[in-house]
């Protein structure tokens, strides 16, 4: 084997194996979260920006976190107002960067470097819970590679995002090297854990 290709192998290896371990700590935290309250999570009964301070009390180690990546600056349309404070990911073919709403009300950042990122917008009904597992110091801080998102349906059920019964199925939109969609790998979650080969493509 030539050395690029250990290298990749060696990568696609420690990002599998984080992607699992990432996908192992927030199903756990939910598990001990609904323990705590007596009842399933359910994205109806978290207002905007409610869940992540709740949520993150269920981490052993927990390094910082807050309700908002959102500060004062120049927003993504170049205009004075909110920016988000994670704003620098690539979609997964890496034509754009991602559109932050998608993960901008909480972030949740884990003793060794895991970043945790909710949506949970005003509007209610939706809690999506994203992972950049390898931390965002560390590259290649694309969607569908270290960066990967989950739902907790209306039922209760945390589901990678890609699979049945989640709001983003369309892979040929969602999680394709084609797409120049702004939230191109917001599917591939459901791809990566259900695919052997899926890092080494």
């Amino acid at each position: 084997m030539t050395m690029p290709s250990i290298i990749n192998n060696t990568q696609s290896k420690e990002l599998r194996t984080a992607l699992n371990k990432g996908y192992s700590e927030i199903y756990q935290a939910l598990e001990f979260m609904k323990a705590d309250i007596g009842m399933d999570v359910l994205p109806s009964n978290y207002a905007n920006r409610d869940f992540a301070p709740v949520y993150s009390k269920y981490f052993k180690s927990v390094k910082s976190s807050s309700t908002s990546g959102i500060v004062s600056g120049v927003n993504e349309e170049g205009e004075t107002g909110p920016i988000r404070e994670f704003k620098d990911y690539k979609t997964y073919n890496g034509s754009n960067t991602v559109k932050t709403a998608i993960f901008d009300d909480g972030q949740i950042i884990l003793a060794d470097g895991t970043l945790i990122m909710i949506e949970n917008p005003s509007y209610g009904g939706t809690l999506y819970i994203s992972i950049d597992v390898n931390g965002k110091e560390k590259r290649p801080n694309v969607y569908g590679r270290d960066l990967f998102t989950f739902q907790i349906t209306d039922e209760g059920k945390l589901l990678p995002m890609g699979a049945d019964g989640t709001d983003y199925t369309d892979m040929d939109r969602y999680c394709s090297k084609e797409s120049n969609d702004r939230i191109n790998g917001v599917a591939c979650a459901a791809k990566a854990l259900s695919d052997s080969d899926f890092f080494k493509k």
